[in-house]
């Protein structure tokens, strides 16, 4: 029996694997506009209307009868299917799949317990247990595994859009403003934590690099993908320069791709993320 998988519209892809799977978009709502994820709205648009918003965007799950309209398809094509959704504590899409999972045999529902490239290298590494033709039963329970030790770390240019989310007070914002301070978010049990702050984007990348090497390292026989949220990747790129040597001998090529919207909102644009599985 063949399988497919399904994810939502939050997972970073490179474009390879975003003709691979079958995705589910979510809602993405600037006050009284709302965009359908991925669909009626690209990543520069939602950097651009993000930049000229004073309010942050809000996004909404998405519903079961967005993931029946998978699942119908997959059975039509007597297909199993592998579901992978951003970390349920960010949303109400892995209980939408669940949800809608009931009625369907050979359907597996996966809480990926991260987002953004986290999610993207996930998926990554389900597509090649897909080329090695393991069944949808096998790719499932191995996620489950795998999916603990999926590491992402952004540095973050701005305090703005952690002020405008309530996450750091105003107070803390103009001052780390004022003193060029570059804080390091994490998404660790599902959940945006902050690491800890530098001075400057020089310190910045460093503590990046403190990261990595506090996780123990990268497994480098499965997926690495790093990103960027903006328009611009300048400032990866610089990070790249500066890590060199982190994936030079190790990596063919380091790959990038823009961060989506969940945690973009968050971030601002500007910020840097690195997504690995540790070893």
């Amino acid at each position: 029996m063949k399988t497919r998988i399904i994810v939502d519209s939050t997972a970073d892809l490179m474009p390879e694997y975003e003709k691979r799977v079958h995705i589910v978009p979510l809602t993405v709502r600037f006050g009284d506009e709302e965009f359908i994820d991925g669909v009626t709205i690209d990543n520069k648009t939602f950097y651009e209307k993000l930049i000229e918003s004073d309010v942050l965007p809000t996004t909404s799950q998405a519903t079961p009868e967005a993931f029946i309209g998978e699942f119908e398809k997959a059975k039509a094509a007597g297909e199993e299917a592998v579901v992978i959704t951003l970390s349920s504590k960010f949303s109400g899409t892995y209980q939408s799949a669940r949800i809608a999972a009931e009625d369907y045999e050979h359907v597996y529902v996966v809480d990926g317990n991260t987002a953004a490239m986290g999610s993207g290298i996930l998926i990554e590494l389900a597509c090649r247990m897909l080329d090695e033709g393991k069944s949808a039963a096998e790719i499932a329970k191995v996620l489950e595994t795998e999916k603990e030790k999926i590491i992402v770390v952004a540095l973050v240019d701005t305090l703005e859009y952690l002020k405008k989310g309530g996450r750091i007070s105003k107070t803390v914002a103009f001052a780390g403003t004022m003193l060029n301070i570059k804080p390091v978010l994490s998404v660790i049990g599902g959940e945006i934590r902050m690491l800890g702050k530098a001075r400057g984007s020089k310190m910045g990348n460093n503590l990046l690099m403190q990261e990595i090497d506090k996780a123990g390292g990268i497994d480098f026989t499965k997926p690495v993908l790093l990103g960027y949220s903006g328009i611009s990747d300048a400032l990866l790129r610089k990070y790249i320069e500066d890590s060199r040597h982190i994936w030079e001998g190790n990596l063919e090529e380091v790959r990038y791709t823009t961060l989506g919207s969940v945690i973009g909102t968050h971030a601002g644009p500007g910020a840097v993320v690195v997504a690995f599985f540790k070893k």
